[in-house]
């Protein structure tokens, strides 16, 4: 793991990605909780095309349960995992429904409560629904994090205690984008293009390799 300088990494991230955001279309908590649900192991663009429809014909929770689980499963089958998917989605909104009023709950402790929600979607409701500081580790921010030399953790959760330690409150949700956004269009997972990155010279893994082709 590296010392870093927190600030400086988001200063270079946030100069090659200016527009780094969620990428998930939502008009309201609760839709976005789903739509971070059906982003698991799918693309944004792939859960928009498919929240496009599915919240036309439901977008609150008492809808969702409502709708007959085989239409459920129609809709979203594009996503990926949609069995699971659409049973987990059953299972939450009838949790938000029974346990909390109907309202999305706003704290990690009743978050992880509500079936098909871990640790990452909570931090991402946390961070962009509810504005509290919250860094989501999905597999693009546990591979870049590892690369960069930000964290040597072994799960997701060590993970997200260390670029906590790394980085100041109130700049969690940016560098939650911003490494999502590094490791789409740079550090990818398989031929990461490291000559166009904008940290190459505060990568760890581009440093071990360069100590390597020297022979050092």
């Amino acid at each position: 793991m590296v010392k870093y300088n927190g600030m400086e990494l988001l200063e270079r991230l946030d100069k090659a990605y200016p527009d780094a955001t969620c990428e998930l279309e939502y008009g309201s908590d609760f839709e976005l909780l789903i739509s971070v649900i059906l982003s698991a192991q799918c693309t944004d663009k792939r859960v928009n095309i498919v929240t496009r429809e599915l919240f036309r014909v439901a977008d609150t929770p008492r809808e969702f349960t409502e709708l007959p689980l085989e239409e459920l499963e129609r809709l979203i089958k594009s996503c990926g995992l949609y069995k699971n998917k659409a049973a987990n989605i059953k299972a939450c909104c009838e949790a938000i429904e029974t346990r909390f009023g109907g309202q999305v709950p706003r704290t990690m402790d009743e978050l992880i409560t509500l079936p098909g929600v871990g640790r990452k979607t909570a931090n991402v409701m946390l961070s962009v629904a509810f504005d509290v500081p919250a860094i989501a580790v999905d597999t693009h921010v546990f591979r870049v994090s590892h690369r960069l030399g930000l964290s040597d953790g072994k799960t997701p959760d060590n993970v997200e205690r260390d670029l906590c330690a790394v980085f100041e409150p109130e700049d969690y949700r940016k560098a939650h984008f911003l490494l999502i956004r590094h490791g789409r269009e740079c550090c990818k997972a398989q031929r990461p293009l490291c000559d166009d990155c904008a940290v190459k010279n505060l990568c760890a893994e581009n440093a071990a390799r360069a100590l390597h082709n020297n022979g050092e």
